[in-house]
């Protein structure tokens, strides 16, 4: 099942870029988040030591910059 989600996360994450490629450069913020996820991820399935301050860090600010893509999105959306 953890793989098919670290697939599925890195699918997002690359389409995510394209788009953002395309002019939509708040995409770029999901992409990074994505990313996270999937280096998360694979740090569980490979079972790496990594310190779980520096994930919890990782996992703060993908939610920070998935956080400031959304409201760019929204802000795109309501013509701004």
């Amino acid at each position: 099942m953890l793989i098919v989600s670290i697939i599925l996360e890195a699918a997002v994450a690359v389409i995510a870029v394209l788009a953002a490629r395309n002019g939509r450069p708040y995409l770029y913020g999901l992409a990074f988040t994505f990313a996270a996820y999937v280096l998360y991820d694979l740090v569980r399935f490979m079972q790496w030591a990594v310190d779980g301050t520096l994930l919890s860090g990782l996992f703060l600010l993908a939610s920070i910059t998935a956080l400031v893509a959304v409201v760019g999105l929204w802000g795109e959306g309501r013509g701004r």
